[in-house]
């Protein structure tokens, strides 16, 4: 069997960024890394397969010693995309769409 080294030093930060960054704050302050790169991690990291099951507004990403908060991985994708402006998201309400009923245009005709 071969032995991996695991050592952070030698770790490609694209395909194991918990070595390398601890939070959403840390990719983004990252020099080292495009745009995209970094939404590539924030974007791994906001995935359900992390979601912690009995809470997902959290997840757990290996080879990071905490958890990190869904919404914190989602505002710093919003700032890369350079969407500061933290709008609320849309409320619910307004007039909702009646759906049409086909059987009811077939019971008029018939009459």
């Amino acid at each position: 069997m071969t032995k991996v080294n695991i050592n952070s030093g030698t770790l490609n930060p694209l395909f194991h960024p918990a070595a390398h960054y601890d939070s959403p704050a840390d990719v983004l302050n990252a020099q080292e890394l495009s745009p995209s790169e970094k939404r590539i991690i924030l974007s791994s990291w906001a995935s359900d397969m992390y979601a912690v099951e009995s809470c997902p507004a959290l997840r757990e990403i290996p080879g990071m010693s905490h958890t990190v908060r869904l919404t914190d991985i989602l505002a710093a994708l919003r700032r890369l995309d350079g969407d500061n402006d933290n709008d609320d998201p849309p409320r619910g309400g307004g007039v909702p769409m009646r759906l049409r009923r086909p059987w009811a245009a077939a019971e008029g005709q018939g009459a």
